[in-house]
């Protein structure tokens, strides 16, 4: 049973609203930060699955604007970045990146070693290790037919994607936990600041938005998705593979510190809420990307692999939250900025560059503005980890 893409995409905005309204009267999904669009997007997953179950019929989505939202989300984030604010995030960005280096190590050491547990190729861990966790659904349908074809693993794509599915169930839930486990074992209060890099303030406070800042800002990401295109095309041309988001990222970040100042500083003046406009958005956008990719999920393929799957998947999320805590937010600097960048770092191990922004939305929406993690995190887990990624994936193969 297919449901076309406008229809998916009605369902998707009926989701987000229904994961809105549950998370605004359950206070403990309230308190962990939980994203919203996860709960709207989990019951759908879960409704299609139970329907499989029932009739064995498969629901699947057309899911053609799911793609579009990553690009404005991440154009979003772009738009937003000053400068000054990205040049600080220098040590910080090298930091994690280390950082989360050092984990795709364990993360497929864990897996292998959980392989060879099972009676398997060791070398299938890899398809429950950085390959699908860190990597994603992108790198897993890139190596799956390497480890079926050469390393003779017929099942690594059923394994990549059923790892990639649980791996993003729960690096959605696990953000907003660590946060506040952080924050209220060292003591640490948030920035309440209420100027947003993504989604809006939760204060109160009486919005500056109107009619022109909504336009401005749509004219600005579209600006900002057609250089990014551009960009994309242009690099792809030189035979280097990387992701359009981070180009409509790049792109974002070059027209909002490279536009005259005379031209930016009258629009700001005139209508003052323009941030607040790109700020709801991409806020928009990222709710309904994370939505869509859920609905996407179809838990049937967990079936054949489930035991393996479990206990590995228990196994790399448990690592997960250990170095989070112990690691990364030592590493970090051990305050607010650490605590969002941790609340992150959970997309970055399990899920994607949008769960780990997410998470960060969630956190920052109920403490206060981070602006420094939501440079640093972005470029990490959108850019330099693919590569690192690929350059230890092609050792671990080799």
């Amino acid at each position: 049973m297919r449901v076309d893409a406008f229809f998916a995409f009605t369902v998707a905005v009926i989701l987000v609203l229904t994961g809105k309204i549950i998370t605004l009267n359950t206070p403990i999904l309230r308190k962990y930060s939980i994203p919203e669009p996860v709960i709207g997007g989990l019951l759908c997953a879960l409704f299609v699955g139970f329907i499989y179950a029932l009739f064995e019929t498969k629901i699947v989505f057309d899911l053609a604007m799911r793609d579009f939202l990553l690009l404005l989300f991440f154009a979003g984030i772009g738009l937003k970045a000053d400068v000054r604010t990205l040049l600080s995030g220098g040590r910080p960005l090298a930091i994690l990146l280390a950082l989360a280096a050092v984990f795709i190590l364990i993360q497929n050491l864990a897996g292998m070693g959980m392989a060879s547990l099972f009676g398997l190729e060791a070398r299938a861990g890899l398809m429950v290790g950085s390959i699908s966790l860190t990597g994603g659904i992108g790198t897993t349908l890139a190596w799956a037919p390497v480890f079926r074809e050469h390393l003779g693993i017929s099942n690594a794509m059923e394994l990549g994607v059923a790892s990639n599915t649980v791996g993003l169930i729960a690096a959605c839930m696990i953000g907003g936990p660590v946060a506040a486990f952080l924050m209220k074992r060292h003591g640490i209060a948030g920035t309440h600041d209420p100027e947003l890099d993504i989604g809006a303030s939760k204060d109160g406070r009486q919005s500056r938005l109107d009619y022109f800042c909504v336009l401005w800002a749509i004219l600005a990401l579209n600006l900002a998705l057609i250089f990014g295109l551009g960009i994309s095309r242009l690099i792809a041309l030189s035979g280097l593979n990387l992701p359009t988001f981070v180009s409509c990222l790049l792109a974002g970040i070059l027209i909002r510190n490279l536009m005259p100042v005379a031209v930016s500083a009258s629009v700001q003046r005139s209508w003052p809420g323009v941030d607040e406009g790109l700020a709801l958005v991409s806020e928009l956008a990222l709710g309904l990307f994370l939505t869509m990719a859920l609905m996407g999920l179809q838990l049937w393929q967990l079936d054949r692999v489930f035991t393996f799957i479990a206990s590995t998947l228990a196994v790399q999320i448990a690592l997960a939250v250990t170095f989070t805590i112990f690691i990364v937010f030592r590493f970090m600097g051990r305050d607010y900025e650490a605590v969002v960048i941790s609340a992150g770092f959970g997309g970055i191990a399990l899920g994607s560059a949008a769960t780990a922004i997410a998470n960060m939305t969630a956190v920052s929406q109920q403490y206060g503005a981070a602006h420094r993690a939501f440079i640093v995190v972005p470029l990490v887990c959108g850019f330099f980890i693919d590569i690192v990624n690929a350059l230890i994936i092609s050792a671990f193969v080799g």
